[in-house]
């Protein structure tokens, strides 16, 4: 043991070639030293990573996985929501701030929608997702008769460089 404190069994990592079954340091004491392991050699270690990941049998291995994650329609959703998730990380962020600030009383969502005045499910939308507190808050119906007119404007060639996207 490298901390010396006695402890219980479950604080030691399990480890076939022990004769105990069991590492012979408790499991904060390995966190610390492989933290530190890592702090002290971090150029070699990326490097090895990145060795290991132009390995063929690795690229292999997880083209497999892929596909069969992706064999079901909810491997084939789960995979679609991690790429829109990429993708759209600014409007993530963006509407996690938004939601963070509603939690936190920084910003009050109100109960009917700004544009016809409904209550209901009132959702915050971004002009700008690089403004994310600037949102205008709308109903259902009228957050998606927002984003349609959107992408119809989009079809139709509005410059949206000066509009941060």
């Amino acid at each position: 043991m490298k901390c010396s404190a006695t402890k219980p069994l479950s604080d030691f990592y399990k480890h076939p070639k022990m004769s105990d079954g069991r590492l012979g340091k408790c499991k904060e004491c390995t966190k610390r030293d492989v933290k530190e392991h890592r702090a002290k050699n971090i150029d070699a270690i990326r490097e090895y990573n990145r060795k290991r990941g132009l390995d063929p049998k690795r690229k292999a291995a997880n083209r497999k996985n892929y596909r069969k994650r992706i064999s079901t329609p909810e491997g084939r959703a789960a995979e679609w929501a991690k790429k829109r998730a990429y993708i759209n990380s600014t409007k993530r962020a963006a509407t996690t701030m938004v939601g963070n600030a509603v939690r936190d009383g920084k910003v009050v969502r109100p109960k009917l929608c700004e544009k016809c005045g409904a209550d209901g499910k009132i959702h915050g939308h971004h002009e700008d997702y690089y403004k994310p507190l600037d949102v205008v808050w709308l109903c259902t119906a009228c957050h998606g008769k927002r984003h349609r007119e959107i992408n119809e404007e989009i079809r139709s060639g509005v410059d949206w460089s000066d509009r941060g996207f």
